[in-house]
């Protein structure tokens, strides 16, 4: 194992602000994948050579070129992107990181035409690079959501939207793949992953291999919001599916699962809402055990 690899595995405390907007590491996009039919959505690969190590569940700050419009003189600032792989790469290297980046765009309620005066400048200059571009980054950044390896024994269960699904990419590789672990993961990891069509489950095909190969580690949920209705007959998200496995979840959580939450606000305050529903069919007090797992360190949540 080269230097390199062994420093990726050493001591308590993840990397934290090593590079800020004054002082940016400037790194080369290697690839760019287009991840949806449209095009809107991107898994960009950057190599860092090792300059910028992150842990899973850590983000970088990304910051695009020009002029701020908004403040003349000034760059414009940095937009923060969950990791979507684990420290090593997708290339094992420990060189590189990987973005899901979904391109930001206005179009006009009255007209139906883009306005690009109103379009996300980061997520464009993203999506819009060739490999061999340059990209500043800042960071990396987050505690909240790092992966819990305490335990090599213990449950993940994992719930996303979009491309809220990138830092459980990087907790899969991890968790199933990482040869390079100080400890053999012994637990098992549960991914619920909500989109509005099949079309758009990012990574699923990655999910779908490991629910394949690997069933005694990791279980693979949908839901299709625009393909199926819930039991109220209106459209099907992501807390529907959790809601049919609420007891299962339940008992994960009283046995110490982590459970961790990436994507839209309303994504979160639906999964609540069945949790307190769940709650009063067994008998418990919702608010009580939310107040208990998040004490206990055991719900991770970066939503949006």
């Amino acid at each position: 194992m080269s230097r390199l690899l062994k420093l990726l595995e050493r001591g308590n405390k993840p990397p934290f602000h090593l590079y800020t907007s004054q002082l940016p590491y400037t790194a080369t996009v290697s690839s760019i994948q287009r991840l949806t039919r449209d095009g809107q959505v991107s898994h960009i690969v950057i190599d860092h050579g090792g300059n910028v190590p992150f842990w899973e569940g850590q983000s970088y700050g990304i910051l695009p070129p020009g002029e701020n419009s908004k403040r003349p003189g000034t760059r414009h600032p940095y937009h923060l992107y969950s990791i979507a792989s684990s420290r090593y790469g997708d290339d094992l290297s420990g060189r590189s990181a990987s973005l899901c980046v979904k391109r930001a765009i206005y179009v006009d309620p009255q007209t139906g035409e883009e306005d690009p005066s109103k379009k996300g400048v980061c997520s464009n200059f993203l999506c819009d690079c060739k490999p061999g571009d340059k990209v500043d980054l800042v960071g990396p950044f987050g505690k909240l959501m790092l992966l819990n390896e305490s335990n090599p024994s213990d449950s993940h269960i994992m719930v996303a939207t979009g491309t809220g699904v990138a830092p459980f990419r990087g907790f899969l590789q991890r968790l199933l793949e990482d040869k390079m672990r100080p400890r053999k993961f012994e637990g098992s990891a549960w991914l619920f992953m909500g989109a509005p069509t099949a079309g758009r489950l990012l990574y699923n095909e990655e999910f779908e291999r490991y629910a394949r190969d690997l069933p005694w580690s990791f279980r693979y949920d949908t839901a299709l919001s625009r393909e199926s209705c819930n039991k109220r007959g209106g459209r099907f998200y992501v807390q529907d599916r959790m809601e049919e496995h609420g007891e299962e979840i339940f008992k994960l959580l009283d046995g110490g699962s982590h459970i961790y939450f990436c994507g839209r606000k309303d994504m979160l305050v639906g999964v609540e809402a069945v949790f307190e529903e769940v709650a009063r069919r067994m008998g418990e007090d919702w608010r009580g055990k939310l107040a208990k797992l998040k004490k206990n360190r055991q719900w991770h949540v970066e939503v949006y």
